[in-house]
């Protein structure tokens, strides 16, 4: 019996050794994290606010409309999470611009390894990739963003423009009918819910798998929610950043404590909660699909 007690707490004190023996580096600091729980939360607010509009016809759009005072209600609910979503996008572009002009050109942010724009490296890491998959050769060799990264981010500037911009026109369509034709409306009404659905369902999949539900990531990539990567995560999932950092002996400035205990509990609260509304959206709009 004494052992049986005594076990779990050895193997919890030897965990939280190994924990304290492992490095960590910065890899988002505050300011980058708050924009994406800005983000998180205004996309996942924006759908489930959106959804019941698409698919009114169906008991659980009535259902959840109803726990946002009817439809009337999603729709406030959905102007105001847009609002938010777009002034994170905002100040990211000023941020983006910030960072080009305090190093001087804005080359540095549109190009080069620690650039997010799409670069020649990245069609070459997937050709590598897929034949890594098929067992053809070994896994390429990623810098500090890979192309599915890219690929993310360059999708909400897509959505800004394609989803934004036709929101914005139905949003002000009273004054905005004086100037433009009535067509375009109905373009705009189309655009934005299928696009929408497009982003809903692509977040709430590609992107929630590629984040939290790989193999090396299950159950959730903490990054994101504490800024932190243990070294062997940085040594071995981005080499060549890695390798950059240490010959520049640049990974000592960046070395950080391990991350709180608090921390990685609240990350999972609220990962964990977007990741079951995510689930469970998908699940819905499917079921929505079906019988429309």
């Amino acid at each position: 019996m004494p052992s049986s007690v005594t076990l779990p707490v050895e193997g919890q004190a030897t965990a939280r050794a190994h924990a304290a023996a492992t490095r960590y580096y910065r890899r988002f600091g505050l300011f980058e994290r708050l924009l994406h729980a800005g983000l998180m939360f205004s996309f996942i607010g924006c759908a489930l606010s959106g959804l019941p509009l698409l698919f009114p016809y169906t008991g659980w759009a009535k259902a959840l409309a109803g726990l946002m005072g009817g439809f009337h209600g999603a729709g406030l609910v959905h102007r105001v999470c847009a609002t938010v979503m777009c002034v994170v996008f905002v100040t990211h572009i000023l941020q983006f611009l910030w960072r080009g002009l305090a190093s001087g050109t804005l080359l540095s942010v549109l190009w080069g390894p620690n650039s997010l724009m799409p670069q020649p490296k990245d069609i070459v890491d997937i050709w590598q990739h897929i034949k890594y998959f098929l067992g053809r050769g070994p896994r390429p060799q990623f810098d500090r963003y890979t192309y599915w990264e890219k690929f993310d981010y360059m999708a909400v500037f897509w959505g800004m423009f394609i989803i934004g911009g036709s929101g914005l026109l139905l949003w002000f369509a009273i004054p905005l009918s004086s100037f433009v034709p009535g067509w375009l409306f109905n373009v705009a009404t189309l655009v934005h819910g299928e696009e929408a659905l497009l982003a809903v369902g692509f977040i709430f999949t590609i992107h929630f798998f590629n984040g939290h539900l790989r193999p090396e990531k299950f159950p959730m990539d903490m990054v994101i929610f504490t800024g932190r990567i243990a070294e062997h995560e940085l040594r071995e999932e981005r080499p060549l950043e890695y390798e950059r950092l240490r010959r520049d002996g640049r990974l000592t400035s960046i070395e950080a404590t391990p991350p709180a205990s608090t921390a990685v509990a609240f990350g999972r609260i609220v990962g964990g909660t977007a990741l079951v509304l995510g689930i469970i959206t998908v699940v819905l709009i499917i079921y929505g699909l079906l019988v429309r």
